[in-house]
């Protein structure tokens, strides 16, 4: 399993905005107080080791990293790595109980999902996804899944999930600040939205 010359362990979570945040130190983060290791690899999918700064939430096949909890604006953006399964694992429900919920609870409402790391989706039940929707709608939020390959995009859409969840594309994503990329896709948001 890999992406192009590069092997799923050398995927690292992108670690330029490590200076404004980190998860492992924000205390209403369901990550708060990990610890993570740059040498010893013990997590894998589907028997290939992934980078240690990935973190667990109960799925074997999908992983995530929260780049960045602004509370104040609220808004999350969280990277996937792996394999989204619906179908046996059940991974949607185990990040929305595991970690939207959690985010949820302390305001937390717009997501910016980036999925260039998810190789693979397979779907299963929709209530969780139409359960998710229903509550950031109500606070005037909104899911964005950004660059989700074109592959697991169209097996996404064949699942009608596109209606819960928004996909977008956008290359250029590193080069801007965590605050100025939620801007960007919370003012396009509001254009869908309103139109």
């Amino acid at each position: 399993m890999n992406r192009g010359d590069i092997v799923m362990h050398e995927i690292e979570p992108f670690y330029n905005w490590r200076h404004i945040y980190t998860s492992e130190t924000d205390e209403r983060s369901p990550f708060f107080g990990r610890v993570y290791s740059e040498f010893e690899f013990s997590q894998t999918i589907y028997n290939y080791y992934i980078h240690p700064q990935w973190d667990e939430f109960g799925s074997r096949t999908l992983y995530l990293k929260v780049l960045m909890a602004d509370y104040e604006e609220g808004y999350a953006i969280i990277e996937l790595i792996g394999e989204w399964n619906d179908a046996i694992e059940d991974d949607i429900m185990q990040f929305k109980r595991d970690v939207i919920d959690h985010f949820q609870t302390n305001g937390i409402y717009k997501y910016i999902l980036l999925a260039e790391n998810v190789l693979n989706y397979h779907s299963g039940d929709r209530d969780y996804y139409e359960e998710w929707y229903e509550e950031f709608m109500d606070e005037n939020g909104w899911v964005v899944i950004l660059n989700m390959p074109e592959a697991t995009q169209y097996d996404f859409r064949k699942a009608k999930l596109q209606r819960y969840l928004e996909l977008m594309q956008m290359d250029n994503w590193r080069t801007y600040k965590p605050y100025h990329l939620f801007k960007k896709i919370d003012q396009d948001m509001q254009f869908r939205l309103n139109m």
